[in-house]
């Protein structure tokens, strides 16, 4: 029998033991998961680049305000990875159905509490204390929500189409992100002290309509192939977390290195790009809408772009399409910043339709499978959740705090954001080569990619 007789048959048999009913009901509990995770990331980073400053942070001053706006953003991506460690944990030792339940009640919660927070001007620095606890809280739960979904699905697909499954939840990163974006768009139309007044709260409240209906579907769910046959065979490891720095340091790093051109520069032109062009000294100063207006655009595209990029790497591999896509962001950092300096809304507009859709969605694609295929399946959980998390500190959550702190250092300059994101790119694009291909892998397998 023939190598190429051999991989049919595997991949016919891999087929046979899908269930659709689970496969459809893991797609969609895991896409509305990360629909609310990403409604959540985009509305407190708009906020925080047009409207928390101002509300919370007052008396600091406009540069001041914003900083320390960005700064209490930068916390809830401090949060996660704690709050990878904790759900991982309960993850690998527990199952992954729970810990899905566990963290959308707690983002949501968090998120839909800050709607109800008393500014500074009705209760000084008791709002902005108040802001940074919830803001902590929602950081916990996304620290793990979307290793959980990314490993949930991974492990309930076929194998040989793996990319393009494992993409599909992460539309809802895309539906989050026209929602949330959608919504701001909308509410920045308003009149400056109706907005500040109570319509900014609008957003946070109606985040808990996502959690009812998320934590609805995820009831029904079943635990995942992967995790039965731990159990069945009594491979459950006590301490995952141990385990997968004993065994798999490495792949924790390529994780890391992978996320930090995806991550930071998702940072960069949703939170960072937006401040940059409304701020007082920028080309669109006190226009707040034109930036979630982009926002939208790309989102749009970007729904389909993930879905393609992950459906590639199944054809011809996840590192080869992930190496190619940082290279690419890299190449547009510095003519797609230049553009937005000239004024010229439209060309803003494609910037970030190019750079996310495009760019990001090039590395987003291939790393929603490669992520759980390069960990065994005792500690699978942990090790995604360790990869994304603490790459999200490093990238997507000092992204706006220190690139705020660079543009006012430099009277901001434009060459701040291109060089940030070049260099962010770039060490994803050097990661690429220190990274095992891992398309097909089976993720019953207790051993980590090599």
């Amino acid at each position: 029998m023939t190598t190429r007789t051999k991989t049919k048959f595997a991949a016919e048999a891999d087929e046979a033991v899908v269930e659709p009913e689970q496969l459809r009901r893991a797609t969609l509990a895991s896409s509305v998961g990360s629909a609310l995770e990403y409604y959540d990331f985009y509305i407190y980073g708009l906020a925080s680049a047009l409207i928390f400053g101002p509300l919370f942070f007052a008396p600091l001053g406009p540069d001041g305000a914003l900083i320390a706006s960005f700064a209490t953003y930068g916390v809830g991506f401090a949060a996660r990875p704690f709050g990878g460690l904790i759900f991982g944990y309960i993850g690998d030792r527990f199952g992954r159905k729970m810990v899905l339940i566990l963290t959308i009640a707690l983002m949501g919660t968090a998120s839909f509490a800050i709607g109800l927070l008393p500014t500074f001007e009705q209760a000084g620095m008791l709002g902005a204390v108040l802001l940074v606890t919830l803001r902590i809280v929602q950081g916990l739960g996304a620290g793990a929500e979307q290793a959980g979904a990314t490993t949930l699905i991974s492990e309930v697909a076929p194998r040989r189409r793996r990319g393009f499954f494992a993409s599909l939840p992460f539309v809802g990163i895309q539906l989050g992100t026209l929602l949330g974006a959608g919504t701001f768009a909308l509410i920045a139309m308003a009149d400056k002290s109706v907005l500040q007044g109570w319509l900014w709260r609008v957003p946070f409240l109606a985040s808990f309509i996502l959690i009812v209906i998320a934590i609805f579907i995820r009831l029904k769910l079943k635990e995942t192939p992967a995790f039965q046959e731990l159990e069945k065979h009594k491979n459950v490891v006590k301490n995952p977390i141990s385990a997968l720095w004993k065994h798999s340091r490495k792949n924790v790093l390529i994780g890391i290195g992978l996320r930090m051109g995806e991550n930071g520069n998702s940072s960069i032109y949703s939170a960072l790009l937006v401040s940059f062009m409304s701020m007082p000294a920028g080309v669109f100063a006190g226009n707040n809408s034109i930036g979630p207006v982009g926002l939208l655009i790309a989102a749009g595209f970007a729904a389909v772009l993930v879905v393609t990029f992950g459906a590639l790497s199944d054809k011809y591999g996840r590192v080869p399409i992930y190496r190619y896509g940082a290279l690419f962001q890299a190449i547009i950092a510095v003519p797609a910043f230049y553009l937005v300096t000239l004024g010229n809304v439209t060309l803003v507009w494609v910037v970030m339709a190019v750079g996310i859709a495009i760019g990001v969605q090039s590395m987003l694609g291939p790393q929603c499978p490669l992520l759980p295929e390069l960990f065994g399946s005792q500690y699978r959980f942990t090790g995604v959740a360790m990869s994304r998390e603490i790459s999200a500190v490093l990238a997507g959550g000092l992204a706006p705090l220190l690139g705020a702190l660079m543009l006012a250092a430099t009277n901001h300059s434009w060459l701040v954001l291109a060089i940030y994101s070049l260099v962010l790119a770039l060490i994803s694009f050097v990661t690429t080569f220190f990274t095992p291909e891992t398309a097909g892998r089976d993720l019953v397998s207790t051993e980590d990619a090599r």
